[in-house]
């Protein structure tokens, strides 16, 4: 019997299965993106309809839905408790902090010398607030901003229909401008440390002409009268003339005159209103009105001040003046919508500055400006 043997079996190859495709992977970074842009426009939404409905409410829902498109000007203010004691009696707080200037620095378009009015005349209207304080820890800064702020505190104290009384509460600086916008407070509470006083103007600028002729550059200038260039940063220091130091130097003294002026006003009627409980200038004090800085010792014992003390012994001389007991302590802070950071970047090109904290606030002197400002050298 013949034997057949089966054919060898043939392995076949194994079947490789390629992997499936992967999906690509979801990507939540447009839906997080839109998720703020709706969020945005929701509270900008919002914003504007409970503006539209609190001007249809003051004025009257016809004149609200007339004149819908229009905005009351200035500042937009909340009132904030600082210190609740249980009381019907308010003392407000104004806080001036840092250089005083009138330039436009927030977002809704106001500056310093608005912030400060709008602050004031809520005091005034507010039957409920018996005195104001004002917090300054301010170098001092421009002028113009100082002398506004000393007229707006000063018509504030002698209004005959609430007769307020502003006390001072100054920092860890008050000085330069910083004193002159508390020269006209009913009464002055400074801390023994307190730098204050630098009674003085300064007018700050640079002559560049050296640096431009080493690098070739020449300027040329059409001018219509011998002082239209007047300050003129790249003028040789001999074609200077002597008249145009002489007018500078007059305006310098016309201001500095007046700051003497204006400390003399304020103390003198603050020590009238006060009698013997504060402090009167001393006979010399002009010649402590030097520029030179003092403590706030010092300044005690030449009645540029009329107490040593802090923030809590300002509230105590403000419920002693106003006549009252226990006070609540609130403070008038600036309310901003959505579409105030959004004109940031359209057509408020004043806002669009960015500021880098760097935790030192350093003065930017303008050419041509006048300051009460004091700068120490660094």
């Amino acid at each position: 019997m013949e034997n057949f043997s089966s054919p060898p079996v043939i392995p076949q190859p194994p079947v490789i299965t390629p992997p499936p495709p992967q999906r690509p992977r979801k990507s939540y970074g447009w839906m997080i993106v839109a998720i703020i842009l709706i969020v945005l426009l929701a509270f900008s939404l919002l914003g504007n309809f409970t503006q539209f409905i609190s001007h249809a409410l003051r004025s009257g829902f016809g004149d609200g839905f007339k004149n819908s498109t229009a905005h009351e000007a200035g500042p937009k203010l909340d009132e904030v408790i600082l210190k609740d004691n249980d009381a019907h009696n308010k003392i407000a707080v104004v806080t001036v902090d840092g250089i005083i200037t009138g330039s436009t620095e927030d977002p809704a378009g106001n500056n310093m010398v608005d912030v400060i009015k709008a602050q004031l005349n809520r005091a005034a209207e507010d039957s409920r607030v018996k005195a104001v304080i004002l917090k300054v820890n301010s170098p001092g800064g421009e002028v113009m901003a100082s002398d506004e702020i000393n007229k707006v505190i000063k018509d504030f104290e002698n209004n005959p229909i609430h007769g307020k009384p502003v006390i001072c509460s100054m920092g860890s600086l008050a000085a330069s401008g910083g004193y002159y916008i508390s020269t006209p407070c009913r009464w002055i509470v400074a801390n023994e440390l307190t730098i204050t006083g630098s009674i003085g103007v300064i007018m700050h600028g640079y002559n560049y002409r050296g640096l431009m002729d080493k690098i070739g550059v020449r300027p040329v200038t059409y001018k219509s009268g011998k002082f239209k260039d007047m300050l003129s940063p790249d003028r040789e220091t001999n074609q200077i003339p002597p008249e145009e130091h002489a007018m500078v130097q007059s305006l310098i003294d016309q201001t500095y005159q007046k700051f003497k002026s204006v400390v003399a006003e304020g103390r003198g009627q603050a020590h009238e209103k006060n009698k013997n409980e504060g402090r009167v200038l001393a006979s010399d004090w002009a010649q402590y009105a030097d520029g030179r800085v003092l403590s706030g010792a010092e300044a005690l014992k030449l009645g540029f001040v009329d107490e040593l003390g802090d923030f809590d012994d300002a509230v105590d001389r403000a419920e002693k003046i106003a006549h009252i007991g226990n006070a609540n302590i609130v403070e008038y802070r600036e309310r901003y919508n959505i579409g105030d950071f959004l004109s940031m970047f359209g057509q408020n090109s004043s806002a669009k500055n960015i500021k880098l904290d760097l935790g030192v606030d350093i003065p930017k002197l303008h050419a041509g400006y006048m300051y009460f400002l004091w700068a120490p050298e660094n």
